[in-house]
């Protein structure tokens, strides 16, 4: 695998910039973004689960978390191991400490096509995370049927979770009993900031 990343070539004048930023001996913010992805290799038979994914003592904020299902597709050739299952979804809840995304119930009946607010989720990830109008990879069909991801937009946050230790938690609720060999994944989007220092050749985690 090679990985090809754009050299950039400054104009003199910002390179001149820059080198007064080096010279001066300070330390340049960059923001990014961190992945982490969480799996429960099995779910229990049963309506409703509480999933627990992470505790951590230094908050990094989750602006986004994105929930898919896949039942009996590992070591499965015959099965399309990109797809994912609804599992008959009716309602998900993540929790962060005390506050809920999304704030009401989504009262998802997919076997019946009811998913507008699900795929309205989907459709709005794009517009959020790159700032620019959706095109759309999936239809709303090709959405139930290949790939009914659950997209909680978690960037807006109140002052009670910025500080502290945080409980992040899940909460499920199906029609029926959850298939044997399920398996759930969770990604995790964080912000994240580091200072780099060029004379010292330093980068210093701040979030």
């Amino acid at each position: 695998m090679a990985w090809m990343l754009p050299h950039v070539h400054v104009s003199d004048k910002h390179r001149m910039g820059i080198l007064e930023v080096v010279s001066k001996d300070k330390a340049v913010t960059l923001a990014y973004r961190s992945w982490e992805l969480y799996k429960y290799p099995q779910f229990p038979a049963t309506p409703k689960i509480i999933w627990t994914v992470k505790t951590t003592s230094q908050l990094k904020k989750p602006r986004y978390i994105i929930i898919g299902f896949q039942t009996n597709r590992k070591n499965q050739p015959a099965v399309n191991a990109s797809h994912f299952d609804h599992c008959r979804l009716q309602n998900v809840k993540v929790y962060l400490n005390s506050q809920n995304y999304p704030y009401g119930n989504l009262n998802l009946n997919i076997d019946n096509a009811q998913l507008a607010l699900l795929y309205d989720m989907y459709a709005r990830f794009q517009t959020s995370y790159y700032d620019k109008e959706p095109g759309l990879l999936l239809s709303c069909a090709e959405f139930r049927d290949h790939a009914p991801l659950i997209v909680i937009d978690c960037s807006k946050q109140c002052e009670s979770v910025k500080a502290g230790a945080i409980d992040e938690r899940l909460e499920f609720e199906c029609q029926a009993n959850i298939p044997a060999q399920t398996v759930a994944y969770c990604l995790i989007i964080h912000d994240k900031l580091v200072e780099y220092n060029a004379l010292r050749s330093s980068v210093t985690k701040r979030v």
